[in-house]
């Protein structure tokens, strides 16, 4: 009887060995699909001064990465957003931005191949004056600016990684600062080049289920 049992009980860690295995073989993790968005405006010239100096709002515009969609003013100090452009200067919903758990660094490396989140990677929010999660500045964060043409350009191989304001992933990278999808040629006029800047366009892997894989 006593054998019996054994054999029994040898079964069952077996079979729940083997269905365990099955489950760990038979599991596929499928890449997050990358989503493209187009011309975001952010804070763009109305019009010029009497001195010829540009004129904008001076507003940000705020976007949802898990609606994917523009958010009213009237909601920047909810959580309804994750991050908020206006001219170069990028914000992030959590420190002294936003009321969300938000945070962000850019990372060296291609979109493609960043499939999870480093260990190691430290996510820093914003802080302003002093400071932002966005590095702004020539060289410094995600775009160079050409003074000689007066042209602003994303940085090739540089990705922000975004926590959002519910505390998900995200992986961004930025394409274009000019209407239209693409930073124009140095012989565009002075006047193309300032009302045609401050759109964004980017293209972006938002993780749901909260994991930091893409």
């Amino acid at each position: 009887m006593n054998k019996q049992l054994k054999q029994f009980a040898i079964y069952i860690i077996l079979s729940a060995s083997i269905a365990a295995c099955s489950k760990s073989t038979s599991t596929v993790v499928l890449p997050i699909a990358a989503l493209s968005v187009k011309d975001i405006p952010a804070d763009t010239v109305v019009g010029l001064s009497a001195q010829g100096a540009p004129i904008t709002n001076g507003k940000y515009t705020f976007y949802s990465l898990e609606k994917n969609a523009i958010v009213p003013n009237t909601d920047s100090a909810s959580t309804k957003w994750d991050i908020a452009f206006m001219a170069t200067r990028i914000i992030i919903n959590g420190g002294t931005s936003g009321a969300g758990q938000g945070g962000a660094f850019v990372y060296t490396g291609l979109f493609d191949d960043l499939k999870i989140i480093p260990a190691d990677s430290v996510f820093k929010t914003d802080n302003a004056p002093t400071s932002y999660a966005i590095t702004a500045g020539s060289g410094k964060g995600w775009y160079t600016y050409d003074g000689l043409n007066n042209l602003i350009t994303p940085l090739a191989g540089r990705v922000l990684v975004i926590r959002t304001a519910s505390g998900k992933y995200v992986k961004m990278e930025i394409t274009s600062y000019y209407k239209g999808g693409a930073t124009l040629p140095a012989s565009a006029s002075d006047m193309e080049k300032l009302t045609k800047q401050r759109y964004y366009s980017f293209r972006f892997a938002y993780q749901p289920n909260g994991t930091k894989m893409f």
